[in-house]
């Protein structure tokens, strides 16, 4: 659970007008510019190419950083093989003296972040240590930590800026961009000529010819790597590739994923130190190249079957660009040098696994960055392993083991609750919404109604159903909790569209708990129990098809469950023949129903992609079309496929991100001027709707199966 600290520090981010303002204007503007310079690239060709040449060089890491070692030294350079951060800062001390350096100008390098190089050279002595980059001389100047791998500074506005420049130049500035570069440019220029060794980052190091690629957008990085006569690199061991040829896909992906450019505005390329020239020609002087390869626990990531996929990261940053978290509270409250999701990662074994730990309750598991990952890195599949062993290390909270092991698991148990809290609500009940909640249960009625619990769950409505005339096809239903404890109309519509394709209709009743929670909260072995449960009763109907009306549990039937048995060959054999007949509604219809009679609803709606809808099961089309085919227009909400917040026991977790992202949701369907909101994932209508009823918004949250069921002729 997050700690009072962590609490603190993500209230303070959302009550930030600036940050939230800074970070709400690159959230939207960035999608745009992205998907512009990807124009006429093939994304899923290019990321391919990515995550074979960075899968080879983890796989080689230590082969190729010999390769590199060996190639460089041939070129000119000294190379150094750091093994932690501390003989990475000693070393890069040693050169600083014995040159005799007091003044030393560095270019971006989150490396030098990672192991508090600054801090440390100022200690031993060197106090000018001056950043170049614009956004990291910010950060310096104001004391904080960058809040973003790539825009270090995003989280300020210009006129925060403003008034720190005014204090480093003692002079009134305006919040002027083209003045402010200028006070800068003014400022910095001397710093170059005065210093007597750089320091840069590298983004790509090719041990095939020991060439160094640094991209930059800002003049800064070609004096940092040029004007001193002493340059050192810092280069953690994730950054090689084995080829030359590697580099191409990578500047291809990482201007357009981390900015929305096609190129940066400068690539350099560094094969070795660079000699100083005189005005005819002659070399006066073959400056020193050091290059410090560092591992600072690369290797035990690599060494990590699990976590060695994180290694293809290229530093982009899009999975902050389009976290919905991170566009909340930005990157200070993650409190480590890297941020967000993947940073999350990298803190687990580049600085503090416990951190890390801490750090994962921030995760909405959205799988919004896996969609736009260059590297292929499955990174909400990272931060579930990353859950799961911090539970496994430090244990559940009591409440959340008894939950998940003596509840959920209990099916009979379990429903009996279900069926009591039925009755028990109902004081608190008006209009199928609770809006208030006593005592210690306040907060979940706060900024968003809840659903009642029906009174007769779906399973005492429904059974087997036989359509009209001849059956196509026997099809399971899998309700899931809320489609059959809280909002069984849902079914009922299915069961009616269903039937009128002709499907004869089945609801097992053993059928439970898909196991999400359980996974989600670092329990794998209970989501296991459920799997097998679950398969059993779907096993025991011999239907054709299994229809879900939630995407979230259609993802986990059809692939979670192939996860949970892979190393269980009886069992991964049942999982795969349920799994090939598991379908969601939408795509079943749109498959199956295409001679289905719809009458025009004439109705005004607007649609939300549910994450696990779109991302995970790959479908938007289909209920789209499916809803134009029953007279319901759509107007598309700016962020359609943005997350809602919901994210299951997400919302009880953090409900004050939770609650933040559901505002914009909401202010963006209200947009549209819709009387309908449609989707297709019962836990979405639960946080949607119960958003709009506690803003008093009359418009209405539908399931695709309710408007297919009313548009159905008689």
């Amino acid at each position: 659970m997050a700690t009072a600290k962590l609490k603190q520090e993500i209230n303070s981010a959302l009550h930030n007008d600036n940050l939230k303002g800074a970070l709400g204007r690159f959230g939207e503007a960035y999608p745009i510019a992205r998907e512009k310079a990807y124009e006429g690239k093939d994304f899923e060709a290019i990321r391919e190419k990515i995550c074979t040449a960075k899968s080879y060089a983890a796989d080689n890491m230590e082969e190729l950083a010999n390769q590199f070692a060996a190639n460089a030294e041939k070129n000119g350079s000294i190379v150094f093989r750091a093994k932690t951060a501390q003989e990475a800062k000693e070393y890069i001390l040693k050169v600083a003296k014995e040159n005799n350096v007091n003044h030393i100008i560095k270019s971006k390098s989150m490396a030098s972040e990672e192991i508090h190089l600054n801090k440390f050279l100022n200690e031993n002595g060197i106090q000018d240590v001056a950043e170049s980059d614009l956004g990291e001389w910010i950060i310096q100047l104001c004391g904080q930590r960058p809040s973003h791998m790539v825009m270090p500074a995003i989280h300020m506005t210009r006129g925060e800026v403003a008034d720190i420049f005014s204090k480093e130049v003692n002079e009134n500035l305006e919040p002027d961009i083209p003045k402010l570069v200028k006070v800068a440019r003014e400022s910095l220029r001397s710093k170059f000529l005065r210093a007597e060794m750089s320091i840069s980052g590298a983004n790509i190091a090719v041990a095939e010819t020991g060439t160094l690629v640094m991209c930059t957008n800002e003049g800064n990085g070609r004096l940092t790597t040029t004007v001193p006569p002493v340059h050192v690199v810092l280069v953690g061991m994730e950054k090689l590739v084995a080829k030359f040829e590697d580099v191409g896909p990578i500047l291809e992906a990482l201007p357009r994923s981390a900015t929305g450019q096609k190129l940066t505005s400068y690539v350099t390329m560094m094969t070795g130190p660079t000699a100083a020239i005189d005005m005819d020609g002659s070399i006066i002087e073959q400056k020193q190249m050091h290059i410090v390869l560092m591992d600072n626990g690369r290797t035990e990531m690599r060494n990590d079957p699990v976590f060695k996929q994180a290694l293809q990261c290229i530093r982009c940053a899009s999975c902050l660009n389009v976290c919905p978290v991170f566009q909340q509270v930005g990157g200070h409250v993650y409190g480590d040098v890297y941020t967000g999701g993947i940073g999350t990662i990298l803190t687990a074994f580049l600085n503090s696994f416990e951190k890390a730990g801490e750090l994962q309750n921030l995760c909405l598991r959205c799988e919004r960055c896996k969609s736009f990952c260059p590297g292929k890195i499955d990174l909400p599949g990272l931060i579930v392993e990353l859950r799961r062993r911090t539970v496994k290390k430090e244990g559940l909270p009591m409440g959340q083991k008894l939950i998940l092991e003596k509840l959920l698991t209990n099916r009979k148990l379990f429903h009996t609750l279900l069926r009591t809290a039925s009755l028990a609500q109902k004081p608190f009940v008006k209009g199928n919404m609770i809006r208030h909640l006593p005592l210690f249960f306040s907060g979940l009625t706060e900024g968003r109604s809840l659903p009642a619990v029906a009174a007769t769950p779906l399973r005492d409505k429904v059974g087997h159903s036989v359509p009209k005339g001849k059956v196509k096809a026997k099809v399971a239903y899998y309700a899931g909790c809320l489609g059959d404890f809280v909002y069984p109309e849902q079914g009922e519509a299915a069961y009616k569209v269903l039937n009128k394709m002709g499907m004869a209709i089945v609801f097992p009743l053993e059928q439970t708990c898909c196991g999400i929670p359980a996974s989600q909260m670092g329990a794998p072995e209970v989501a296991v129990k459920l799997a097998k449960q679950n398969i059993e009763a779907l096993e025991k109907e011999n239907v054709d098809y299994i229809v879900s009306l939630c995407p979230t549990c259609v993802e986990v039937l059809k692939h979670h469950y192939l996860d949970h048995f892979k190393d269980d060959p009886a069992w991964m054999a049942r999982a795969e023949k349920v799994a090939a007949k598991v379908v969601d509604f939408a795509s079943f219809v749109a498959q199956h129903g295409k001679d289905l009679k719809l009458k025009n609803l004439g109705a005004n709606a607007t649609y939300h992609d549910s994450c696990h809808m779109k991302r995970a099961l790959g479908v938007w089309q289909e209920p789209r079309e499916l809803l134009s085919k029953a007279g319901v227009a759509i107007t598309e909400m700016k962020g359609c496929d943005e997350c809602c917040g919901f994210g299951g026991s997400y919302s009880i977790k953090m409900p004050e991100i939770s609650l933040a992202i559901l505002d914009k949701k909401l202010a963006n369907a209200e947009a549209t001027g819709a009387s309908v909101l449609a989707l297709d994932c019962p836990g979405c209508k639960m946080q949607i709707s119960g958003g709009l009823d506690a803003k008093g918004k009359n418009i209405a949250v539908k399931h695709t199966a309710e408007l297919l069921a009313d548009a159905l002729k008689e």
